[in-house]
């Protein structure tokens, strides 16, 4: 990990709602920003600014996501995530996430990741895949 990891780093994703991000369940005219899609999101601009502050053969593994998704986003509409770490403990770094659309917040969530050593996390994948009869 590099010494520009600390806390107060920020960074603002942007989108938008594509289809593929949306609930199905409610009809063409209900299709909105889908919470589990939410949290991908979350994750994936959390896990982009971290990389920008990881050592080559670093990466990082999601291990706990709160989230209030607090407002309907439409198909089509744009939204940004603005990610500040909150806190380096060792491996251990936690993000503060606040969410919204061009008309309202959308969300707040606080994220936690854990920095891994790539090479050695394929070496315990594969011993547990040996273990569990899959390798």
């Amino acid at each position: 990990m590099k010494p520009t990891l600390q806390p107060g780093v920020t960074t603002t994703a942007r989108f938008e709602v594509t289809r593929d991000r949306t609930i199905d369940f409610m009809g063409e005219k209900a299709r909105v920003y889908a919470t589990p899609m939410l949290v991908r999101d979350v994750e994936v601009a959390c896990r982009e600014l971290l990389l920008q502050h990881l050592d080559a053969g670093e990466d990082s593994v999601g291990t706990r996501v709160e989230i209030d998704h607090t407002a309907a986003s439409l198909q089509g509409m744009p939204v940004e995530l603005v990610v500040t770490i909150q806190e380096v403990k060792g491996r251990a770094v936690v993000f503060a996430v606040e969410g919204r659309d061009s008309v309202e917040p959308i969300c707040r969530a606080t994220h936690h990741r854990f920095v891994v050593d790539v090479k050695k996390t394929e070496e315990r994948l594969l011993a547990k895949a040996q273990k569990a009869g899959l390798a």
